[in-house]
């Protein structure tokens, strides 16, 4: 009796199983049909979703939570094409998940067949890489290099196209352990002369801030710079994404620096005389006018990806590596200066501009976030939409921990939060998790609800109810003389009816006194999903704030007087 040959389909699976797949989040179709038969015998759980963008950020939340390559399956057409918003998401902010589309048979293509589309070339310009399997036998050799080139130097997504007969097609080809990508090399070790040139520039600066973005997260570069921060007596400031990477609670920590960081971390920014990005790049959302950032001061970039020097502006020096291991090499080469002036000096600023909201007239999305943080000891993995609740949740619920944080970043996906808490929670059970989510963008990706409760998932949502589209309210009321325009959810459900629909628990918060007791009551909960909603506030603000494209010099710390300079070219 001979052994079966596997087909194209059992092939991939097996594939996958060799690459340590956990979870399959996925939604079937006709032309993943035998995709989806091959899982029915494989140890590989499929997580069935409500829509293929859930899927994405699923397995986004779940890459994030652990550094491994979430993993999603979809049909062709509609099924492949739902996916590029969380494609895109997970390239912006370098994620590793693999996307695997099922395609019309290879004789169809160009045919415009049901369910048809050039999947690979609609997503070209938001992956790592894409490919469609055209040959059964290269099905090995294709997986292992899209999970190596997902996962290696700045990771990011790679598409997998597989067309229906290539899938049913039988594959005796060998599994793959080396991938041979001509052309594709990874940073590791600094460049040691630039490594020397950095370590003495921070010898000679008496104002030194390290600025940590997400490539330290990745890296898990954390440690290295802590010490790093100490020796030096240097202060810390993080990017949105790279909270957690330090942790927030730090003595030289000042928080999240940018458009809407702390008061005192942008007054560092402005004052320094050397700054170092470690796995950051820059983004506009820190520089605000390029010209005015940081301009007498000197710059240091650490970056896995060369790509971003010079990009966005020319630093002193760049240097091209893992940046934990980066600075494990600058470590030895740097000493204390005399920064105590410096490091009073901010810790004055912290003192003067705290973060701050009123205590009364009603309800505020502030006190809800600053009570969750205190509640759950800050160990929670927090996963975010975009919007108000995002800046607020970043401004209150402070990071100790690497890959607690969770939040679309260069994207700025709104949807993206609570399927991210269900991969989170899949990734790591062990964990409290919790998405922080608007009642905008939950409703974009609000039927994962079904997928929480079938699968028993505890991952917890709390809804910042305001009603509005605030952030674009918020603009409008300060930059656009309040003319309100789109913004108004008037007609949002009953989202604790929602839940409850779902079988799943759910609180309402509506006033401050109530919040520790429904909060406690939904860490406590330990029996599946639970949704709490926060009906705050309606026309609350963000601040600081710094002006898209203004100098961070032109910070507004609170509510301004008078209508302010419409932005210019820039969101």
């Amino acid at each position: 009796m001979t052994n079966k040959i596997p087909t194209g389909a059992e092939k991939l699976v097996q594939c996958l199983e060799r690459e340590g797949v956990e979870y399959i989040f996925g939604l079937s179709g006709g032309a993943a049909i035998p995709i989806f038969d091959a899982l029915v015998d494989s140890k590989i759980n499929l997580v069935l979703v409500r829509h293929e963008q859930g899927a994405t950020h699923m397995a986004d939340g779940y890459a994030r939570a652990t550094g491994k390559p979430g993993v999603v399956l979809v049909t062709s057409g509609p099924g492949a094409t739902n996916t590029v918003t969380g494609l895109l998401t997970a390239l912006m902010d370098s994620s590793p998940i693999i996307v695997i589309t099922g395609q019309t048979i290879i004789e169809n293509l160009g045919k415009d067949a049901f369910q048809e589309a050039d999947v690979t070339g609609i997503t070209y310009p938001v992956v790592k890489h894409s490919t469609m399997i055209r040959d059964v036998e290269q099905t090995p050799r294709i997986v292992r290099e899209a999970f190596h080139i997902a996962t290696s130097g700045r990771p990011g997504p790679v598409l997998i196209d597989v067309p229906k007969d290539v899938g049913s097609a039988p594959c005796d080809a060998p599994f793959v352990d080396d991938v041979d990508l001509p052309g594709y090399e990874v940073p590791t070790r600094g460049d040691p002369t630039r490594v020397a040139q950095a370590a003495e520039l921070l010898r000679n600066a008496e104002r030194p801030l390290l600025y940590v973005g997400h490539g330290a997260v990745i890296s898990g570069a954390g440690k290295a710079v802590t010490t790093l921060a100490e020796k030096l007596r240097a202060p810390m400031v993080n990017t949105l994404l790279g909270k957690g990477a330090t942790d927030e609670t730090h003595p030289l920590h000042l928080g999240m620096l940018g458009m809407h960081g702390t008061a005192y971390a942008n007054k560092a920014v402005i004052h320094c005389d050397l700054i170092m990005a470690i796995g950051a790049r820059w983004d506009d959302r820190v520089t605000g006018k390029v010209d005015e950032f940081c301009a007498d001061a000197k710059k240091i970039h650490i970056d896995i990806d060369p790509a971003e020097f010079n990009k966005v502006l020319r630093p002193d020096v760049c240097i091209a590596g893992d940046a934990r291991l980066v600075v494990e090499d600058l470590l030895p080469l740097v000493e204390a200066g005399n920064t105590e002036p410096w490091l009073a000096r901010c810790e004055a600023w912290r003192k003067k501009y705290p973060l701050r909201y009123p205590r009364k007239g009603g309800l505020r999305a502030q006190h809800v976030l600053d009570r969750l943080d205190a509640l759950t000891g800050g160990d929670a993995v927090i996963t975010t939409d975009v919007g108000q609740h995002q800046m607020w949740a970043a401004q209150f619920c402070r990071t100790r921990s690497n890959r607690h944080w969770i939040s679309s970043g260069g994207a700025g996906t709104m949807g993206f939060g609570w399927p991210a808490a269900i991969g989170a929670k899949f990734a790591r059970p062990e964990c409290e998790v919790w998405a922080v989510v608007g009642d905008g963008g939950y409703q974009m990706t609000m039927s994962e609800l079904a997928t929480a409760a079938v699968h028993d998932v505890g991952a917890k949502c709390l809804i910042i109810n305001n009603n509005y589209l605030g952030m674009v309210r918020q603009w409008q009321e300060l930059f656009y003389e309040n003319r309100l325009s789109g913004v108004d959810l008037e007609g949002n459900p009953d989202f604790v009816k929602l839940a409850e629909a779902y079988g799943i628990k759910a609180l309402r918060i509506r006033r401050a006194a109530d919040v520790d007791r429904k909060l406690e009551e939904a860490i406590a909960y330990q029996d599946g999903p639970c949704v709490v909603v926060a009906e705050v506030m309606k026309e609350d603000n963000v601040f600081p704030m710094i002006p898209a494209g203004a100098p961070v010099s032109n910070m507004i710390i609170e509510a301004p007087k008078t209508a302010l300079e419409k932005p210019r070219g820039s969101t």
